[in-house]
């Protein structure tokens, strides 16, 4: 008797499932179904490009003040930067910590040395590969423009280029002079 109640109940899903179907599939086209799925897909797929906030909750403040090669942030070439020095995480003010590679993209800051009295154009390279490392934490904004001007916006996680996409921290290799 048991079989015969799974067998109704069986065919009362199938009956079910079979009229939602149906009346989709009248309320619904099929272009209308692809275009949703290719939003879906475009979506998920801009997802990860998003910018995002590295810094955990943690203000430049909390940064520990010391001198240049312990990671001050008031360094002149950090005017731009945005993240954590890897100078406090292994590395140094232009090379990337052991383990970690430097991002394959960048975003472009122009400081002035005050001890020339000349500005210079600065590359910030986004460590990768490791997590983060958390310790010295700048947060130097000049220059910076909104997220949409993404060559010129420092609060993006710029290791989204790179096979490891997770933040380590970053550093401060000059360019060039800036020409005026």
């Amino acid at each position: 008797m048991s079989d015969v109640i799974i067998n109704r109940l069986m065919a009362a899903f199938d009956r079910a499932a079979e009229s939602a179907f149906r009346r989709s599939a009248q309320a619904i086209g099929r272009r209308s179904a692809l275009s949703t799925i290719g939003k879906l897909l475009v979506g998920g797929a801009v997802l990860p490009v998003l910018p995002f906030d590295r810094s955990g909750g943690a203000h430049a403040a909390d940064a520990p003040k010391a001198d240049v090669a312990d990671g001050n942030c008031d360094y002149w070439r950090y005017c731009a930067l945005d993240g954590f020095l890897c100078s406090c995480c292994g590395g140094s003010v232009s090379a990337c910590p052991p383990g970690a590679e430097p991002s394959k993209v960048t975003w472009i800051g122009t400081c002035h040395n005050p001890n020339d009295g000349k500005d210079y154009l600065v590359s910030y390279n986004d460590c990768c590969g490791k997590t983060s490392c958390g310790r010295c934490l700048c947060n130097g904004n000049v220059g910076e423009r909104p997220g949409y001007r993404m060559g010129i916006h420092n609060d993006i996680n710029w290791c989204m280029a790179n096979n490891q996409s997770m933040y380590h921290c970053t550093v401060s290799v000059l360019v060039g002079m800036a020409e005026k």
